[in-house]
């Protein structure tokens, strides 16, 4: 983690560095090479470990709003074993799940018919409604993975050797990083960055686009020494070949 650190900052000099994890990252050690390193970062609270916390929320009776779904309450707070507070930040979602039967009250984490309830940490100033956006935006980079998986099969072990799934590993991660290189060189990135930090550009999946494009029948043939490539007529698959050609030769 610190040498990433190191290598971004050396790149990326002047930039803010954020981070969001989620619970398996909870860790005073994790917090604290954050703060050393002046990244604002947002955290999940794991209940289980901390039955205080399920207490306090319990207790709690008055929480402030932040919009229709959601409320919160925050406190400076930290575990007995830790040597330094953190922001602690308690919200509320209103819920409309079907509830059938008798609530099943849980041990570690509160329950109840109306509200599905998550704490944050965090060492960001920020209101609370622009901390728990941000937090709840670790959906978009969780779809990267997804995307990774699915799409380039970044989750097989491809064979019983060490140096033969290093090789699948990192031909799976260029396929990724070049469908999203390619487009990103093709369209303009957003102008600011949105509370949750969606990425800059719109991606489309590598599924897709190998439907699209890739994945067409098609001929290739030499006419007067000429490479060609010829395909059934197809007007939006012209358009996005010609821009994506158009975008790299400019590139280059």
């Amino acid at each position: 983690m610190l040498d990433c650190f190191q290598n971004a900052r050396a790149a990326l000099k002047e930039t803010i560095f954020e981070s969001r994890v989620d619970s398996a990252f909870f860790n005073q050690d994790v917090f604290s090479v954050f703060n050393d390193n002046h990244v604002k970062f947002t955290a999940s609270v794991p209940f289980e470990r901390f039955p205080q916390l399920k207490e306090m929320i319990e207790q709690r009776k008055r929480w402030n709003r932040i919009d229709k779904k959601w409320s919160f309450f925050e406190t400076q707070w930290k575990p007995k074993s830790w040597d330094d507070t953190f922001r602690f930040i308690f919200t509320r979602k209103k819920t409309k799940k079907q509830h059938k039967g008798p609530l099943q009250l849980d041990l570690f984490e509160p329950r109840d018919f109306n509200y599905d309830y998550k704490v944050i940490v965090t060492n960001k100033g920020e209101s609370p409604k622009s901390v728990v956006l941000f937090h709840n935006g670790r959906g978009g980079q969780e779809a990267i993975f997804g995307d990774a998986k699915n799409d380039t099969a970044l989750d097989a072990i491809a064979t019983k050797k060490l140096a033969g799934n290093q090789i699948f590993t990192l031909c799976a991660m260029m396929a990724h990083n070049l469908s999203r290189e390619l487009q990103m060189i093709a369209a303009p990135p957003a102008p600011r960055a949105l509370p949750k930090r969606p990425a800059a550009w719109t991606f489309e999946r590598l599924d897709t686009l190998r439907h699209r494009i890739i994945q067409r029948a098609g001929r290739l043939t030499r006419p007067q020494g000429e490479l060609t490539l010829t395909m059934s007529a197809n007007h939006a698959v012209r358009k996005d070949l010609l821009h994506f050609l158009n975008v790299l030769q400019k590139a280059a």
